[in-house]
C-alpha cells in the first residue's frame, strides 16, 4: 500500500492498495456518539471520487450526531 497525505483529506490517512483500491483511516476517533450511530473510521473506494464520498458520508454522520446530542 502507498500512503498519501493532503489537505483535501485533512485528518484522514489515505492509502492505495497494490490492486489500485483506495482506503482511508481517520487519524482521530470520532466522538462515541458518532461511532454509536455508525460512523466508521476506515472506509474504502474504487477510486478517489468514491473514497471522497465515503469520507464525506462519515464526517456528515458525525456532524449530524454532534448537532443532535
Amino acid at each position: 500500500m502507498t500512503n498519501t497525505r493532503g489537505t483535501a483529506f485533512a485528518g484522514w490517512r489515505i492509502m492505495r492498495s497494490d490492486a489500485g483500491r483506495f482506503w482511508a483511516t481517520r487519524e482521530r476517533r470520532f466522538p462515541q456518539e458518532a461511532e454509536d450511530a455508525g460512523a466508521l473510521r476506515t472506509v474504502d473506494g474504487d477510486d478517489l471520487q468514491a473514497l471522497c464520498r465515503a469520507i464525506a458520508e462519515q464526517e456528515s454522520l458525525a456532524d449530524t450526531t454532534a448537532v443532535t446530542s
